[in-house]
């Protein structure tokens, strides 16, 4: 944590100094270093050219996905491209070999199911939906401090399970500030709020594929080994899962800040004041219903829920909810993270690394089972010190590699810990959104940090074996 720390003290410090390329350049240029130094020990075990030139790309990219000397989308767009240099080319290799799997991830399935995820979630910014939520929140649960905290808690997480994350927490933290500023950004309950809403953000992902990247990847794995998860399948998991893991933090948050008694006064939260033409409110409404609609029947009609995904992007522009200039400012950065985390996933597996990897694990003297709790525990950790798409990509290659069931629920353990990393203001955007507001102190959110590093893989872990057992 406190190396972490320093690091972007470090580059704010480069960047005051309209120094910051010598920072990124020198960090870049030391993964480079540190990786092809590892990587030389490691081709002493003779597992082939093939297999050393994935575990430098490898090894160099968990180094550039965790110091940031480069952006995380970039160090995708470094996978395909070494991908395509190394395997497309007879430059390193005598022998050039078919690419097209690395060059497809950018058109996979969960590269279509996360941009609809897109398009819904800006719609339904653009359409005010976020301030109703919110303004209904407050006519169900009033004047009670401890159930207006739960109830906005709620109101986030089944907001962040059609919409992203960052945009979810966004908009409740906007929605909320009013509110702050009548009691204090030193109050217990104004804390409870910057701390409460992010991770209900982040932990609410969980309950849908769409909700949180991870998920998609994890979804998109076991594709890749024929097993199909469908929307409702996720659901059956990641929905009671999020949602005890959001109630326990409540009551913890209620109790570690003694909320109970805090007198709230919500007459002084103004109105909106964007008017929303009531035909583009109804078509974002009609849009998201028969969208999620879709995605919940895939069994009954089966229409793949990323080909679904056409239906929000049809009939959002169509109707003019969303426009040209919405369309270019979607985070299109994490599309590129996601297709090179897919194909830096799927090099491990074509040249056998995964298979190498698991084999050592296979060899532990511990049992498979406590082997799946271990990749909780690691998914958990990587993940508050570098992008939880990032670990997702890493980790889920040699997850779904484990013998059967461990193969599918391990993906899903994965997914759904890398999710619960909110140690640090930098570990998930949805806490870099409250920080941005400069009312709440980093040791705040330590608090929830180290609640769901213990609380999260325990529930991932039980909660992806049960439903291994009973449904799969």
């Amino acid at each position: 944590m406190a190396s972490n720390d320093s690091r972007y003290a470090a580059q704010k410090w480069y960047a005051k100094l309209r120094l910051g390329w010598i920072f990124n350049t020198s960090t870049f240029i030391g993964n480079l270093a540190i990786a092809l130094i590892i990587t030389y020990f490691f081709r002493r075990l003779g597992y082939g050219d093939e297999v050393d030139y994935v575990f430098l790309l490898t090894v160099l990219s968990i180094g550039l996905w965790i110091t940031e000397a480069i952006p995380p989308f970039a160090v995708g767009i470094l996978i395909v491209t070494m991908l395509l240099f190394g395997f497309g080319t007879d430059y390193l290799f005598s022998e050039s070999s078919p690419v097209e799997i690395y060059v497809g991830t950018w058109s996979s399935n969960v590269v279509w199911l996360l941009l609809g995820g897109f398009f819904l979630a800006e719609a339904m910014k653009e359409a005010e939906l976020d301030r109703n939520l919110f303004r209904l929140v407050i006519r169900r649960f009033g004047n009670d401090p401890e159930r207006l905290l739960m109830g906005l808690m709620f109101v986030t997480a089944f907001g962040s399970m059609v919409m992203s994350n960052t945009a979810t927490t966004a908009m409740m933290i906007s929605s909320i500030m009013p509110l702050i500023r009548v009691l204090g950004a030193q109050s217990n309950y104004s804390i409870a709020l910057l701390t409460g809403i992010p991770a209900s953000a982040t932990i609410g992902g969980i309950g849908t594929i769409i909700g949180s990247t991870p998920n998609a990847i994890a979804v998109g794995a076991l594709q890749e080994r024929g097993i199909h998860i469908t929307f409702i399948d996720w659901m059956l998991v990641g929905l009671p899962t999020a949602l005890l893991l959001i109630y326990l933090f409540f009551r913890y948050l209620s109790r570690q800040l003694n909320i109970k008694y805090t007198k709230l006064d919500l007459s002084k939260i103004p109105e909106s004041e964007k008017k929303v033409e009531p035909f583009k409110r109804r078509a974002v409404i009609v849009t998201l219903i028969a969208t999620i609609a879709l995605w919940a029947t895939e069994p009954i009609h089966g229409i793949p829920v990323a080909a679904t995904s056409a239906v929000p992007i049809l009939l959002l522009t169509l109707t003019q909810v969303i426009n040209s200039d919405q369309v270019r400012a979607l985070p299109w950065d994490t599309l590129m993270l996601v297709a090179g985390g897919l194909a830096l996933g799927l090099a491990l597996v074509e040249v056998g690394l995964a298979a190498i990897v698991m084999q050592q694990i296979n060899n532990l003297p511990v049992p498979t089972l406590a082997v799946a709790f271990l990749f909780s525990l690691i998914g958990v950790s990587l993940s508050n010190v570098m992008s939880n798409t990032a670990a997702a990509s890493i980790l889920m290659p040699l997850a779904v590699s484990l013998p059967q069931p461990f193969g599918t629920a391990v993906p899903v353990i994965v997914a759904i810990s890398c999710s619960c990393s909110l140690l640090l203001p930098v570990s998930t955007p949805s806490n870099a959104v409250a920080y941005s507001t400069g009312l709440i102190q980093q040791k705040e959110f330590r608090r929830g940090g180290v609640f769901f590093m213990f609380a999260g893989p325990i529930a991932a872990f039980a909660a992806a074996m049960l439903w291994v057992w009973l449904y799969m």
